[in-house]
């Protein structure tokens, strides 16, 4: 009897708090009480850990203070308002007034915008440019490797500092955690580079009960000297990856940008520096000059503290944006509502959507997710590819070759709601082809998924993508 009564309390109580979330989306509120209904207790626990997306107050008002600070000191590198019509093609400008509405950042004119050959090429880039540094370098990165390319980039940083220059090195307390627990770590640090950690698990209990575990920053920024910035997908680690190896190799895109876009991606790594460490936004260069010949580019930086559903607007009012097609490339594609009618949307008003995602995941969840609204993509109209060179893990989306949107944000629930992401969205035909262009290498890499073999599918499979779809925002 006490149990059906201990069952009925936990339900109740779970339920009401769930349905009082106003923010929530309705297929994450009837998810979790799909969980809660079917394993009370067990759902319960999740729940009270994983179930609500709110970083604290705390961590909110730091957020607020620590952005009014550094707008004070660094407003002219946000860009004006004033400018987007002479920066930003009509098309584009709702985009761009969306990204704005995040955290401050307009479009800004002077940019040189040089896309990667490789990942290889990208890195060996990187480490020239720390070892031409003068004056600073900053590298904020999810997840660190001691392997060979986590390596030389710590030997690069540490070369740095011996020769004065002001290194500074932030990581992600889960996705590094090995790596802040290496002896490399340390001696980075004995050498003058300063390091901090970001969201750590110091204070467990204080986070269990006012925020939850599972939020992290999944930016990859890297300035030097204030005026060189690197913009994409890849974590500072080789393209094998040897944590998931057997998924490898990691297809990866970057950009080396040179110009005023820096001074944004400047403030993004100093709003998260300053949470850990105390440091006068003074200390950082954020006043990159222009080049006359420059493109036009805009930063973007979302995060919990950000305010709610930027991320997802944000790529919907880059769909809408296109008249003529549509290409995406992403490895976790677990998208909300609004993303996958909007997807669908560009399909039937005769837009080309091409979609590619990895066709071997490292994430069997959000395989099995992203496939289950394959069927619906398809009967829009839209074409799937699954990359089968490796883990595709590339996160790109171009708009009628005239513009690109690029970075650390995935199409996914975590980056939506729960991880910190950069990205930059470039206005300019060149970057915009070139990016399309590596785009079709991947697709000439790819597999391609006909609405027929979707539809043969076996029920159980179905019913497994179904059902971890429906439990998408709880998992």
């Amino acid at each position: 009897m006490y149990l059906i009564e201990y069952h009925t309390l936990i339900v109740v109580g779970f339920s009401l708090r769930i349905f009082l979330r106003d923010a929530m989306l309705p297929s994450a509120r009837m998810a979790w009480f799909f969980v809660i209904v079917m394993v009370p207790l067990a759902g319960a626990v999740l729940y009270f850990l994983f179930g609500e997306v709110d970083i604290g107050r705390r961590a909110i008002r730091q957020q607020q203070q620590i952005s009014a600070i550094i707008r004070t000191h660094a407003g002219p590198a946000y860009g004006r308002m004033e400018d987007i019509d002479r920066l930003v093609p009509p098309p584009l400008r709702a985009p761009s007034r969306c990204m704005a509405s995040v955290n401050g950042f307009w479009a800004v004119p002077g940019n040189r915008v040089e896309l990667m050959p490789d990942g290889q090429s990208a890195r060996a880039r990187l480490i020239e440019d720390i070892d031409r540094a003068t004056s600073q370098v900053h590298v904020l990165c999810y997840i660190w490797l001691e392997d060979q390319t986590g390596t030389n980039v710590a030997r690069a940083l540490i070369r740095a500092a011996g020769r004065g220059v002001k290194c500074r090195v932030m990581v992600d307390a889960m996705g590094s955690l090995a790596f802040t627990r290496s002896a490399l770590w340390k001696e980075m640090s004995r050498a003058g580079v300063e390091t901090a950690v970001a969201l750590p698990f110091h204070k467990l209990i204080r986070t269990m009960m006012t925020s939850r575990l599972d939020l992290r920053n999944h930016r990859k920024i890297v300035v030097i000297d204030g005026q060189v910035t690197y913009c994409g997908s890849q974590n500072c680690a080789d393209p094998q990856f040897r944590i998931k190896e057997r998924y490898g190799p990691w297809v990866d895109i970057v950009l080396r940008i040179d110009g005023p876009i820096a001074a944004q991606n400047q403030i993004l790594f100093a709003s998260d520096w300053m949470k850990e460490v105390s440091t006068p936004p003074e200390v950082f260069q954020i006043d990159a000059r222009r080049h006359p010949e420059g493109v036009s580019a805009q930063a973007v930086g979302d995060g919990p503290t950000e305010r709610s559903g930027g991320s997802p607007q944000v790529f919907v009012s880059l769909m809408e944006a296109a008249s003529e097609e549509l290409i995406i490339t992403t490895p976790y594609f677990v998208p909300d509502p609004t993303v996958i009618e909007a997807l669908c949307a560009a399909a039937f008003r005769q837009v080309r959507v091409t979609l590619i995602f990895p066709r071997r995941n490292d994430s069997w969840v959000v395989a099995a997710v992203s496939r289950s609204y394959y069927r619906k993509l398809l009967e829009a109209g839209a074409r799937i590819y699954e990359f089968d060179r490796g883990l595709l893990h590339a996160k790109t989306l171009t708009v009628d070759g005239k513009a690109v949107f690029l970075g650390s944000s995935n199409m996914d629930m975590r980056s939506f709601d729960l991880n910190y992401e950069n990205d930059v969205l470039v206005h300019d035909r060149d970057v915009a082809l070139a990016v399309r262009a590596r785009q079709l290498d991947y697709l000439a890499q790819s597999v391609p998924v006909q609405l027929d073999e979707v539809t043969g599918w076996s029920y159980p499979r179905r019913i497994w993508q179904n059902v971890m779809a429906t439990l998408g925002p709880v998992l």
